[in-house]
This record gives C-alpha cells, structure tokens and sequence, in this order.
C-alpha cells in the first residue's frame, strides 16, 4: 500500500532507466574488448566450455592455496582456480580443487611433480580429470540452443496470453536480452568464470523476470478496462505502483538468500549464487522500472506508424475514411457521435408546418383529431429544443379523441 500513495511518475524515469543498462552494459563491452585484446578471450569461461583440466588434491600435512598457485605457475599455469575442499576426517586446509585450462592430457607427471613441491600428495584420495575441447564445444552449442529457445518460448507464450498483442511479448524479449547482457558484462568486470552454474543461473533468472513482468503487464491490461479514457501513461504509471509492493517484496526475500549463500556458501556455491545475484536483481529492475514504461514508447511508436499508413493509403486512393466504424472506447463513440445542429433542425419543423398548412391540416388519408394548438411565441423554450421526428425515421402520433367523443355520446 506503501507505493501505491506515492506520486511517482516511473514512465518518465525510462530514459534515465535506459541510460544506466546502456552504461553497465558498454562497461562490460569495454571490459571484454580488453580481455579479448590482452588475454585472448572476452570473458572467463568455465572447463564446461573451455576444456582443460580439473584437480583434487589432498596433502598430508596443511598449505595454503597460495602455496599452490606459485607451484603450478612455473609449469606455466597462471590461470588455475584454487579452492579449499573440506570432508569429514579431514585436517583444514589438506584437501584442494584446481581448475584450469591449460590441458595437460597423458602429460600429468609434470603436473603432479609440481604439486609435489608444496607438500607430500596422497595420491590414493587425489585424481585429474580432463574436459576435451570437442566435449566443451558441443556443451557451449547446446547451451546457446537452450538460452534461444527458452526466450523464443516465451514470447510465443506472452503474445498469447496476451491476445496475439506482439508489443508485450517483444517487451518481454528485450527485457530478457537486457538481462543476459548485464550479466555478462557484470561477470566481465568482476572476472569471474562462466561457467554451467552460470548458464543455470540464466535460466533461472529468465523464468524470474518473465514471472514478475507478467504480474505488471497484465495489471496494465486490466487497467485498460477499469481507467477508460484515461492518458496509455498515467495507466502505466498506475500498475506499476500498485505491483510494485509485490515486486520489491518478491525481490528483497530472494536476495537476502542469496547474500547469505555467497557469504557463507562454499566455492562452488558462491559462483552460482553470485549469477544469481546479479540475474535477479537486474530482472527486478528491468521489470519495474523498464519492462512496463517499454510498453508505452513501443505503444506510441504503433500508432504513429499506422496514422501515417493510414495517411499514406489514403492519399494514393486506397483507402476510403471509415464511418459508421462500431467504436471500442466511450471516447471514441463521443467522437462518431454526430453534431445536430439545432437551427437546421428548427427551419425543417417550420418548413413541415407550413407545408402542412398549405395541404391541409392533417396529412392525407389521416383520421381526424383534437389537438390543443400553442403558439411558439407563448412557448419558445419548446421550439430551440424541438427535434424533427421525421428526419429522426419516426413517424408522428397522432390521437383523434372527436371518434372517441362521438361514440361515448351514441352509447349514452
């Protein structure tokens, strides 16, 4: 209830809204552009995608991971990410995970006499695997395949739901490539890997902002109806603020979890939990303060296209003005409602009587009558709102209550 009191207007703010994806998202380009020109890659990718080698190692005694990093560097590796792994049974800081994508194939001694240096290996409870390139190609194929079709999936959906109105269903798509591209350009600035824990968390988010920018759209839908004649802008404006509680609620439970697992989650917990993190939280802001003002510029843009269509078929002589239309709006059947112009409609009534005179006082083949005769002078208020029945396609009633005299007095 808090937000629906507030008088903010959130339409106006999508320029500013715009401005700073448009910022996160060049930072990011920039970021990879550097990467690429310096590192040879435009974002770090996981073994999943890259191929490479995966280590878990368990020492003796303890080291430190550090320890481990210098070892492995002078064997060329300075890319490998170390982390602690903990079982039951073992001391702190005795078992390790490396990844790196250097791949090393049949050549494990050299690896193995370099984790060697740092303490004595128990080789029983340590293992290399390796991820081919041809594997990790496939996989990255698969997972774009994926990424694609969900949001072709979801636009199909929200277009019909919606009524086959393709403006929210492209909302929903540019929301969600929005999104795919905070996040990586987030990822690229933090120099975190991506890697199947970060498709997942794309996923995830996708089904997220598409779930909260269905709440919003379909409010304005029902707005439409309720706010008749309203400004398209204040109908926006006023969904947003009035799921907004809901929107802001949803959000702050999901990141609040999420906090909490990237601070006390393991490692590799805590890279999923970080796309999840950031997934959400963009989704969030695009659906409140994007998604649904997106509506009202694509909005505006259609029906200026199709004035000017109109404009244009219309000008070449295929197309005829529509009239008679059956209007959708109350707005619209005021504006077809024809104008009556009351002094035309008084000279006909004029122009009736005196033809009436000239014929006759009744018209032919009508019975006789009684009618109490007025003068226009004596009432002039009834002649300025005098409405001719016949141009109107009614026919005048008229009474003869001489019959209805004569007979009461022949019964008598």
């Amino acid at each position: 209830m808090l937000f629906r009191r507030l008088n903010w207007n959130v339409v106006g703010w999508f320029r500013i809204v715009s401005l700073i994806s448009y910022a996160i998202i060049l930072a990011g380009a920039i970021m990879m552009a550097y990467n690429m020109a310096t590192k040879g890659y435009p974002i770090k990718l996981g073994l999943s995608f890259t191929g490479g080698t995966d280590v878990t190692v368990k020492y003796v005694a303890a080291t430190s991971s550090d320890a481990i990093k210098a070892s492995i560097a002078k064997i060329g590796v300075t890319d490998a990410q170390v982390n602690t792994l903990t079982k039951s049974g073992d001391a702190a800081n005795e078992r390790f995970t490396i990844s790196t994508q250097t791949d090393f194939g049949n050549d494990t001694a050299r690896l193995w006499s370099a984790l060697g240096t740092v303490g004595h290996v128990d080789r029983g409870q340590s293992e290399i695997s390796s991820v081919g390139p041809s594997l990790s190609r496939e996989y990255l194929i698969k997972a774009v395949e994926a990424l694609v079709i969900a949001i072709a999936i979801q636009f199909i959906y929200i277009a019909f739901r919606f009524g086959w109105n393709y403006i929210f269903g492209l909302v929903v798509v540019i929301a969600l490539v929005r999104d795919a591209a905070m996040m990586i350009g987030i990822y690229a600035l933090a120099q975190k890997r991506a890697d199947d824990a970060f498709l997942a968390a794309v996923l995830t988010v996708i089904g997220y902002s598409v779930m909260d920018t269905i709440v919003i759209l379909d409010r304005i839908r029902e707005n439409m109806k309720l706010m008749d004649g309203e400004p398209f802008e204040k109908i926006v404006n006023t969904s947003i603020l009035q799921t907004m509680a809901r929107s802001v609620n949803t959000l702050a439970t999901v990141v609040i979890t999420l906090v909490a697992l990237l601070a006390l989650g393991g490692a590799s917990l805590q890279n999923f939990a970080f796309a999840l993190l950031v997934g959400i939280c963009s989704g969030g802001y695009h659906s409140i303060f994007y998604s649904a003002p997106l509506v009202t510029v694509l909005r505006a843009r259609q029906q200026k296209m199709e004035a000017a269509r109109r404009k244009r078929a219309i000008e070449r002589g295929e197309l005829v003005e529509e009239r008679g239309k059956r209007p959708r709006t109350v707005a619209e059947a005021r504006a077809q409602r024809p104008v009556v112009d009351r002094a035309e409609v008084v000279a006909k009534r004029r122009e009736r009587k005196e033809k009436q005179k000239t014929q006759g006082s009744r018209p032919v083949g009508a019975p006789a009558h009684y009618r109490r005769k007025r003068s226009e002078e004596q009432f002039p208020e009834e002649v300025d709102e005098a409405v001719d029945a016949y141009e109107l396609g009614h026919e005048e009633i008229r009474m003869n209550l001489d019959e209805f005299e004569s007979e009461d007095a022949h019964k008598t």
